[in-house]
């Protein structure tokens, strides 16, 4: 009897460890996908400031030469 408690003490052990490695990659594949869509949100969002940018230099460019064309 006592060498069963044995054998599936150690197999409980290994299926334990089994588990606990599955849940730890669970996290951590999750953790990942957070990661790459904050990356992904930041790169989109820098890219709308550098277009919104391109736009206010255009638009201020434009107001300018209007300025200027008025003062001659």
């Amino acid at each position: 009897m006592s060498a069963l408690f044995t054998t599936l003490g150690r197999w409980g052990g290994i299926v334990t460890v089994i588990v606990l490695v599955i849940a730890l990659l669970r996290q951590l594949i999750a953790f990942v996908g957070f990661l790459m869509l904050a990356i992904k949100l930041i790169i989109v969002l820098s890219f709308i400031g550098v277009f919104l940018l391109i736009i206010l230099a255009m638009l201020r460019g434009r107001a300018q030469r209007r300025h200027e064309s008025e003062n001659r």
